[in-house]
């Protein structure tokens, strides 16, 4: 009994504690209840940059569009001061929505035309600074 109880003692406490160092420090996410307003608003934008430009497929253009706005909103939920959770910062949205366009159009497009996904995702950032700005909370 001596040598079966640390053998099976020792692999339960490795993984409880190997859970236990990984899921501690995870802090919750920075997203808040107007993310899918957010996206919607990225998504519309995306198209209708896309549209301008004349670029791409309506559905691919949303989807850089709606991550854009998702990571617009992500971005702006880390702020934690009040004023500045109600006002939001425009180079902060144009540059967390250029940087998510450009991921996500490398990815849709296979790595081609990823300056015109970063213009796409800086068009939704700025529509959603526009759209949004002092209007929350």
């Amino acid at each position: 009994m001596n040598k079966k109880f640390p053998r099976m003692l020792i692999p339960n406490l490795m993984v409880a504690s190997f859970m236990g160092v990984s899921l501690l420090p995870a802090q919750p996410a920075s997203a808040d209840e107007y993310i899918l307003q957010d996206a919607a608003i990225g998504a519309g934008a995306g198209i209708l940059s896309g549209a301008i430009r004349g670029r791409g497929n309506v559905i691919k253009n949303a989807a850089k569009g709606a991550a854009a706005g998702a990571a617009v909103n992500a971005v702006h939920g880390t702020r934690r001061q009040p004023q500045n959770r109600r006002y939001r910062n425009l180079g902060q949205d144009l540059a967390a929505g250029a940087a998510a366009g450009a991921a996500t159009g490398a990815i849709l497009n296979g790595g081609k035309d990823v300056a015109g996904s970063a213009v796409d995702g800086a068009a939704a950032g700025a529509a959603i600074h526009i759209l949004t700005n002092g209007k929350r909370r």
